[in-house]
């Protein structure tokens, strides 16, 4: 049997690039060879394509500079449009399906698989609506507010509301939310722009420094209490591995926490009652379905006591460095990295088969 051709996107211009550099480089290290030939593909930061010969080399950390003979494009194979990069003899050759290790904007948030789909290449993860809501906290909690899922209670600030009128949305916030609140922007992941207020002077410097990385504000009311994550694997009858907990070295679980080494502890089998393990295993399928997720997804909980719940976030594209905790919770259940980046495939190809 043929071996497929996987692209291995990676990079992107959000600003979560070196984190997907982090997240290809576990996958590239884990998948299966005898299946897959693995032309790892580099987005830059500004938004060029770039084949194997240039993202091979960042892979490695090495130095590395354009190559227009190397570059990703779209072209025509067979009366049909396809993704194809360039070999060494200058021939040009389709991808079978794409494997996008991206987090942020342009890579997660449903604008890389419209492309995908437009093309009608294969890829792994949600969908773009799944995806664009999975994005965008703000869209996502009010999905899950009209579903009956218990979560944080929250308020959206919107920009251009802002701009003209901040006093008057930081007394909004202020009287919906109160102190202490989290801040952070709506459509950035993995903890970014985060930031804690304790009072309203905090308040607006953090709702101000929040808008210079999007559109929406998402304020929040803090939640005391342990951290829990779910991993969910699957299309129509997903599996939901977990909970796992997450023990924070810092204030809170920031972007630092998640991805420097020494910074949190991830606990596979915390020490909490068998029905609350269950119910948030339910709860994650449950978020998972109301966004419309197929592939994967972490689903991240606050656990302020024995019997409550809350969900905070869905990530559709979760982290796969060796800090995540996506593929450490699957591997406690017996599925081995390998054998989880196998089924993500499956899983994108029994999709389009399903087209």
């Amino acid at each position: 049997m043929a071996k497929k051709e996987l692209g291995l996107v990676f990079g992107g211009k959000s600003l979560e690039h070196p984190i997907s550099v982090m997240s290809a480089k576990s996958i590239i290290k884990e998948i299966d060879r005898e299946k897959y030939n693995v032309i790892p593909i580099w987005i830059t930061p500004e938004g060029q394509w770039y084949g194997p010969w240039v993202a091979e080399k960042v892979l490695q950390g090495k130095e590395t500079s354009a190559d227009r003979e190397n570059e990703v494009f779209i072209a025509r194979r067979d009366g049909v449009p396809a993704l194809c990069y360039v070999e060494n003899d200058n021939k040009s050759f389709p991808l079978d399906i794409v494997f996008p290790a991206l987090h942020g904007p342009f890579g997660e948030d449903g604008t890389i698989q419209g492309l995908f789909e437009t093309i009608g290449v294969p890829y792994v993860g949600s969908g773009v609506i799944a995806s664009a809501l999975g994005m965008d906290k703000g869209f996502m909690k009010e999905i899950f507010a009209r579903k009956g899922l218990p979560q944080t209670e929250y308020y959206i600030v919107e920009k251009e509301n802002w701009r003209t009128d901040p006093e008057t949305g930081l007394l909004e916030a202020i009287k919906n939310i109160g102190f202490p609140s989290f801040v952070k922007p709506a459509a950035l992941g993995s903890s970014m722009g985060i930031a804690k207020a304790k009072n309203r002077q905090e308040l607006g410097q953090a709702i101000e420094n929040a808008m210079e990385m999007g559109q929406r504000v998402l304020v929040e009311k803090m939640v005391s209490g342990r951290e829990l994550e779910c991993s969910v694997l699957g299309n129509e009858r997903p599996m939901v591995a977990g909970p796992g907990e997450v023990v924070s070295h810092r204030d809170f679980y920031d972007y630092q926490a998640k991805y420097t080494e020494g910074e949190a502890d991830l606990i596979f089998f915390p020490d909490i009652p068998k029905k609350d393990a269950e119910k948030s295993r339910e709860l994650a399928l449950q978020a998972f379905q109301a966004l419309g997720c197929r592939g994967m997804a972490r689903v991240d909980f606050f656990y302020p006591s024995p019997g409550q719940i809350l969900i905070n976030e869905l990530n559709t594209i979760p982290g796969f460095t060796q800090f995540s905790m996506y593929p450490k919770l699957l591997i406690e259940e017996g599925i081995e990295f390998s054998k989880l980046i196998d089924i993500l495939i499956e899983l994108a190809l029994d999709v389009r088969q399903g087209i």
